[in-house]
């Protein structure tokens, strides 16, 4: 068959697999990448009132939005499918509005066009991943969320939906290997949640369409890459700028601010003119008033994207090498900080632990011994982080570690899947 692809639509990042003679091919989606952020911009700016909204779609959508173009962005459309708002609409901008569920399909769509020009053909069959529950402890609306999705990829055109859950995707690759039927937990750690499945697999077990009695147990959390992104910005660059700093009485500084320029989508909330007011008005309550004048450059030049993109960059950094340097120049000349693995783990700690103890909680569910697990499949890209990996894999010292693809094994393992019901194209 030359017509079938198959899509990870991700809650933070997507990607296309393509079968074809020999394996799968992964569509570069955006400046060549094979993943692409899970968003769309509605940009408004200038329009007349008849006029349509421009959509971008990615890191466009994003950069979009970072730079204050008059607009709506939206992220993370996967959480809206079997809720109540799917079928409802929301305001873009300029009195604008559009219904969740087509945004939802416009995205879809878009990957869909860039899939048929690298594949040259029409593409009307689709595998995509679902999550083991779109909805917890509601089979009602877990099976709403599922029919709305292939709504909406029905809506532009795909003739023939079928689904693959996300952590059966992931260890497919894995199963191609084995000789034996084990059980494996996939660790599926990306930007917003932490997400940990028990699984069996085998080669009995290949050709098996239907794979939702394969997983023993799910279970996850809402912490992830950005939220260690929060932490580091927190512990490593915002202290310059007066977190935790104290004013003139000894009292420490309101934290509010801080807060709202670590967490990404209240960022341009700090940029608002009463705002960036009442922060210069709050001079005094600072003993070094550097700390503050750093502050009003941050929310003056609108830095706040930046920062949280010069933790990132720490962090990776850090997850690399073992210790890097922050150039906070654009605060202050010269300004600099630094962190090693150290620092970074104490800054992240308690979401490390409450990720390794989702592992354990996915076992319990399972009622399934540690000593059982056969393999620790990682994936995500938040597991390039060696402590993370570490910390879980010290719970099951008896499994080997096995690493995908972190941000595309779900992709590649759609295909796969794919071409198993499919066939390749030639």
């Amino acid at each position: 068959m030359h017509d079938a692809c198959a899509i990870d639509f991700g809650t933070s990042n997507s990607a296309v697999a393509l079968p074809q003679a020999g394996g799968v091919r992964l569509v570069a989606l955006e400046d060549g990448q094979p993943t692409m952020p899970t968003a769309v911009f509605y940009a408004v700016e200038g329009l007349a009132a008849f006029e349509e909204p421009q959509r971008l779609h990615g890191r466009a959508a994003v950069a979009a939005y970072v730079e204050g173009i008059e607009g709506r962005l939206m992220r993370s459309m996967k959480s809206i499918l079997g809720s109540t708002l799917a079928d409802q609409a929301t305001d873009v901008g300029g009195g604008r509005s559009v219904r969740y569920l087509d945004v939802v399909g416009g995205y879809l769509q878009h990957l869909k066009t860039l899939a048929e020009q690298q594949a040259g053909r029409p593409l009307t069959r689709a595998v995509l991943g679902r999550p083991v529950f779109f909805v917890d402890d509601d089979p009602a609306r877990d099976a709403a969320a599922q029919a709305a999705l292939a709504q909406a990829a029905r809506s532009v055109g795909f003739a023939e939906v079928l689904f693959q859950y996300e952590p059966i995707a992931a260890a497919l690759d894995h199963e191609t290997t084995l000789e034996h039927e084990e059980l494996v937990l996939v660790a599926d750690i990306g930007g917003g949640t932490s997400d940990f499945s028990l699984v069996r697999v085998g080669p009995q077990r290949r050709a098996r369409v239907e794979r939702r009695d394969d997983i023993l147990a799910n279970h996850g959390v809402h912490i992830a890459g950005t939220d260690f992104d929060r932490h580091v910005e927190l512990d490593r660059i915002l202290p310059a700028c007066g977190y935790r700093g104290v004013g003139p009485t000894g009292r420490e500084v309101p934290s509010k601010v801080y807060f709202d320029l670590a967490t990404w989508h209240l960022i341009n909330t700090v940029y608002a003119p009463a705002r960036v007011a009442e922060l210069a008005r709050m001079k005094g309550f600072y003993a070094d008033l550097r700390q503050h004048a750093r502050l009003m450059t941050v929310v003056t030049e609108r830095l706040g994207h930046a920062l949280i993109g010069e933790a990132e960059a720490a962090k990776i950094a850090v997850a690399e090498g073992g210790a890097t340097t922050l150039d906070l120049g654009r605060l202050e000349p010269g300004l600099r900080t630094t962190m090693d693995e150290a620092q970074a783990v104490a800054a992240i700690d308690a979401d490390l632990q409450r990720i390794v103890a989702a592992a354990d909680e996915t076992l319990r569910l399972a009622g399934v011994a540690h000593g059982q697990v056969g393999a620790l499949y990682l994936t995500g890209g938040s597991t390039g982080l060696r402590p993370l990996a570490d910390g879980i894999a010290a719970r099951f010292p008896a499994a080997r570690v096995v690493r995908g693809d972190r941000f595309a094994s779900v992709a590649q393992g759609l295909g796969v899947h794919a071409q198993r019901l499919f066939g390749a194209a030639g």
